[in-house]
């Protein structure tokens, strides 16, 4: 073998040994499971294939807990990590399934909706690919997803997205996107047919309202509140109203765009009797102007820029040296959706929605988020569910 091709075949195989150093760790992000403890309350677990058999066997299938009282009453779904780089929607998710008691009415959760975007990543950010909750049992790792589904499970992308069935033209990037592909079709690409599979379990389970769990930038003006379209807009201005008054956190109410399409709180509203709410918390882990994007800045939510930004009236919601803890977003979005299911029960009490054993805001700010998960280890095993 000549000098030349020695130097070829090394550095063939120094590029080899970086793309399996540089993929192992993503391979196993990709494949690690969040361990679940089905609470008290949860009485069926089923997969969203059940709704679009075409889901079956791919990554955007996942775990649906349906939690059914002893009186019949309204129902109530609960979509969270539609963005799973949004992840204080799926901590607040799983307070629900792992602790909510379900006296009237029915309540149905899925905690992974875009399970393809939980299993993404984005290295080029710098994002962390795990984060982990001090529970009063020991540390509860997660995944830090990606606000896309991954392009291992939808690809290739369209130069433009042509949004169905309004026909709006959208980003490319908006295919993999689940708050921009509702209301879906069975037979589409892979996003379009996991919100398709949401629209069919709004349509054949009756279900009364939906929430779809968010956050966004401290610099974003729709943050900090609930947005809803006409036929929501009453309830969400009751809630809105009452948090602010009675539990002192900021909220105010941002209408659904008529212009917009494929969004949740627009297409849910059209295209079925379902009332729906999106609620958005601030995370000042997704603005632009941070230091490096550390698990720190993601569950303390403390960054010097934005603190000075601040001071300058630069931000939509309130920030001072103690940041935006995690604690706070997910007190936060319990808070609202419980006062949603309060005030939806007072105006329609023949299909009212009572929750218990759900804490408010002020009970999850002193205790903290993973005060509430319990510990797998002495769970029974038939309780344990992985997403």
């Amino acid at each position: 073998m000549s000098h030349e091709w020695k130097i070829k075949s090394i550095i063939i195989i120094l590029i080899i040994f970086i793309m399996i150093a540089g993929g192992i760790p993503l391979y196993k992000h990709r494949h690690f499971n969040i361990t679940i403890v089905a609470g008290p309350g949860v009485t069926k677990v089923v997969k969203l294939s059940e709704y679009c058999k075409s889901l079956k066997g791919t990554m955007a299938d996942t775990n649906v807990f349906i939690l059914e009282g002893k009186k019949e009453g309204g129902k109530a779904l609960i979509m969270a990590n539609t963005h799973s780089n949004e992840p204080a929607s799926l901590l607040t998710a799983l307070i629900f399934v792992e602790n909510a008691i379900v006296e009237k009415g029915t309540l149905i959760i899925i905690p992974q909706f875009n399970n393809s975007g939980g299993r993404n990543t984005r290295p080029g950010d710098g994002y962390p690919l795990y984060f982990e909750i001090q529970t009063d049992w020991g540390k509860k790792k997660f995944r830090m997803g990606n606000r896309e589904a991954s392009p291992l499970d939808q690809w290739p992308d369209p130069d433009v997205y042509i949004h169905y069935p309004d026909r709006q033209l959208l980003s490319f990037i908006d295919i993999r996107n689940t708050n921009r592909t509702w209301p879906g079709r069975p037979d589409g690409p892979l996003m379009e047919r996991v919100c398709y599979a949401a629209m069919e379990i709004m349509r054949s389970e009756k279900v009364d309202i939906a929430i779809d769990l968010h956050g966004a930038e401290t610099m974003f003006p729709v943050t900090n509140c609930i947005v809803a379209p006409e036929k929501s807009m009453r309830i969400a201005t009751l809630t809105s109203l009452t948090v602010k008054a009675m539990e002192g956190f900021e909220n105010h109410v941002e209408p659904s765009p008529e212009g917009f399409r494929g969004l949740s709180h627009r297409e849910i509203g059209d295209y079925s009797d379902t009332m729906p709410f999106l609620l958005e918390a601030p995370v000042p882990f997704l603005d632009q102007p941070t230091g490096p994007k550390t698990m720190d800045l993601l569950l303390n939510g403390k960054d010097p820029f934005l603190l000075s930004l601040s001071k300058q009236g630069k931000l939509f919601v309130p920030y001072d040296e103690t940041g935006w803890p995690m604690r706070k977003r997910v007190g936060q979005h319990c808070s609202v959706i419980l006062e949603l299911f309060r005030q939806f029960s007072r105006k329609f009490s023949d299909k009212a929605i009572i929750v218990r054993n759900v804490p408010r805001y002020a009970e999850v700010v002193k205790n903290g988020v993973g005060h509430y998960y319990h510990d797998p280890k002495k769970a029974d095993k038939k309780r344990i569910y992985y997403n």
